[in-house]
């Protein structure tokens, strides 16, 4: 009898273990980009954002970008975004806010690049606030990370394009944004991203340390029984 109820058994347990793995990560929202025109070294690019709204309690308030090596400041101006939400050019990229959207209202908007850079792909470096002051952090480089960078893929350059000489910095009332700009002190990304989530969750790491100690288990009941059915017989 033991030699069929325990391998039942550690299958339960098994499976058990991996639905604890597939339901430990909450599904998540996340920040898409597309471009009209998604080629290395393509000029006077549309780039469009979708940033998803995951707060049940609050509204974005703002969106602020981390521009991606090879794209100045200097060279993005606004496009359009949410009524009466202002463009602001940043050391490192810029920040698009305004009056808090209702809770549940995804961020729609959409920058002018002067000019793609010569890659595979770019990645944008994204801090959503809400109303309530929660941040959500799209911020890592790894596409199958738990709050991955919109990243926009790229073809390769068309023959003969290529990089143009960098536009100088603009003061903001040089700038080609349809709105009013204007200039604000933001913390660096680094201090950005290590701020604690208001969620109080536990990070990935800590997700990662939980699966490794249910394989484990599951690794020594499945020796177990084997050892088991080898002695029983």
């Amino acid at each position: 009898m033991s030699r069929i109820t325990l391998p039942r058994l550690s299958v339960a347990v098994a499976a058990a273990a991996t639905a604890v793995l597939l339901t430990a990560f909450p599904a998540a929202a996340h920040t898409e980009v597309e471009a009209d025109k998604a080629q290395a070294l393509a000029e006077n690019v549309t780039v469009s954002f979708h940033a998803e709204a995951e707060s049940d309690t609050s509204g974005t308030k703002e969106v602020r970008v981390v521009l991606p090596e090879g794209i100045a400041p200097a060279d993005v101006t606004y496009g359009k975004g949410p009524e009466g939400w202002k463009f602001a050019a940043t050391d490192d990229g810029y920040t698009v806010k305004g009056a808090e959207l209702k809770t549940g209202t995804n961020v729609e908007y959409s920058v002018v690049v002067r000019q793609l850079p010569d890659a595979e792909e770019v990645a944008f470096k994204t801090l959503q606030t809400y109303g309530d002051g929660h941040v959500d952090r799209w911020i890592e480089l790894d596409e199958n990370g738990e709050n991955p960078a919109p990243t926009l893929k790229l073809k390769a350059a068309a023959p003969g394009a290529k990089p143009i000489s960098p536009s100088p910095s603009a003061s903001p009332s040089a700038s080609a944004s349809p709105t009013p700009v204007e200039t604000t002190p933001v913390a660096s990304p680094q201090a950005a991203a290590t701020e604690k989530d208001d969620e109080g969750g536990m990070s990935a790491g800590a997700w990662t340390g939980i699966g490794v100690g249910v394989l484990v288990a599951v690794s020594a009941v499945v020796f177990a029984v084997r050892r088991r059915g080898g002695t029983a017989e």
